[in-house]
Order: structure tokens, then sequence, then C-alpha cells
């Protein structure tokens, strides 16, 4: 079904998935800012990566999505290295939307002529997805003029409009207001269920709590705990995971 809702350009790009990351380590004068023996991103439902700050969490991401390289280790995606011909297969939001200076949806249909629909389905998909997300009435505004979280809106909208495999937030919500929070909530959670695999990175617990299937928790540059995310919050298996849920300071 979701197959049936991607561009031929899509549909001749290999799957992303599974993305894995073996003996993925990153150093800077001296410092490990990364230390991962193995991950793998598979199946659908959403991940959420938690920990301190500096813990590594974007950095993480950053690799996996291909848009930095380890200073060892390899990431791969469906068993072969990264390759631009395939970035059509997943999406990004970042936590500052990165928008261009036009209309609403001319940002969304750009994303989707990107991925090689026509310019008439482009315009019929970004006013689907538009409507989808109940920002039909700002269509024709700049995006300039947005407020925040109507921009992270807009982002997530644009980065959905293209039916990715796999979708990466690096903390899509920071500084929002509640309405907004729960409206990107919402559309991630809507969007996993119908197949899409979601990875993101938030320092909020609760909203972890509430769109997490899996919790993975990071710590000087290392994956402390994985763990579905009732077990994670009830039944921490490390006295690093039980601290960070209790608030403590970590060390």
């Amino acid at each position: 079904m979701r197959e049936n809702l991607l561009s031929a350009v899509q549909r001749q790009a290999m799957p992303v998935l599974p993305v894995t990351g073996t003996g993925l380590r990153v150093s800077r004068k001296g410092r490990v800012l990364l230390d991962v023996d193995d991950i793998e991103i598979a199946g659908q439902g959403t991940t959420v990566i938690v920990g301190p700050n500096g813990a590594g969490k974007s950095l993480l991401l950053n690799l996996l999505a291909g848009l930095r390289q380890p200073d060892r280790g390899k990431v791969r995606w469906n068993g072969t290295p990264p390759s631009r011909s395939r970035y059509c297969r997943f999406g990004m939001v970042l936590q500052h939307a990165v928008l261009l200076r036009r209309s609403v949806r001319a940002n969304v249909e750009y994303a989707l002529r990107a991925v090689g629909h026509s310019r008439t389905e482009a315009r019929r998909r970004a006013e689907t997805s538009l409507d989808e997300a109940g920002m039909e009435r700002l269509a024709h505004a700049s995006a300039r003029v947005l407020s925040g979280g109507e921009r992270q809106r807009l982002a997530l909208v644009r980065a959905l409009a293209t039916h990715p495999d796999l979708l990466f937030l690096d903390e899509p919500t920071s500084s929002l207001d509640p309405a907004s929070v729960l409206a990107i909530e919402t559309m991630v959670q809507d969007a996993s269920v119908k197949g899409m695999r979601a990875v993101m990175v938030a320092h909020d617990l609760a909203q972890a709590k509430r769109v997490a299937d899996e919790i993975i928790l990071m710590h000087h540059g290392r994956i402390v705990e994985r763990a579905a995310t009732d077990n994670f919050f009830q039944r921490p298996q490390s006295e690093t995971a039980e601290a960070f849920i209790a608030g403590r300071l970590l060390i």
C-alpha cells in the first residue's frame, strides 16, 4: 500500500531499512564523542533517543542518516553504504525548521517534485497533506511569516508528504507551545501506524512515554540501555537509567 504512494524515482531506489551501524566511533581533540558497537533500526514504530546534553544523541542520528561520516565503523542502509540516490526514501526534521522563501504549499510541492512527482501530482498531494495536517488555510501564506509552531508543523508535513520509509527527528518540539507539540506528536504517531519508521531525539521524558515504542538511553557517547518503553520506565536495567528517569544528575 505504501509503495503505491511513492513516485517512480522512489520505487526505483532501494529501500533504506534496515539501517545499521557497526563499530561507530567519533572523536574530537582526543575526546570520544560517540562509541556505539552495534545498532539496528528496522520494522515500524517509533524509537526515541534520550540522554543528557552531550550524550551523542544528535551525532548518532546524523551518522545513521548519512549526513556525517564516523571516524571508524560503518553505517549501512539495507546492507549497502548510504547513497544520495536513496535520500528520497527518508525524511528529516530538525530542531529549527529550514524552509524555502516561498508559500507554505510551495514548500511541500518542492519536496514532492524533488522525489519525482509531476507538477500536477505534487500540487494535489501538497494540498491533501496540508488539509490532513489542518494547515490548508495557510497554503498561500509565506513560510516566512509563520509562527514557530507552524514552521515546525510545515517542516513535518513536507517530510511526511513524500511517504518516507524512515523519518529522523532531532528535537522537533523543543520550545514549542503545547498545542504545536501535540499536533506534531499526533502526526508522527499517525504516520508510524501506517508503516513508517521514526527515530526521534528528545529531552522530554513525558513526551518519550507518549510517542515511543522503544527507548534508547545514551550517556558519554554510548548506548546504555535500549528497551520497550514500558520496560524502560518501569523496569530499568541499569543504575544509569534509574538515575536518569529519577531526574538525578548523571556523572
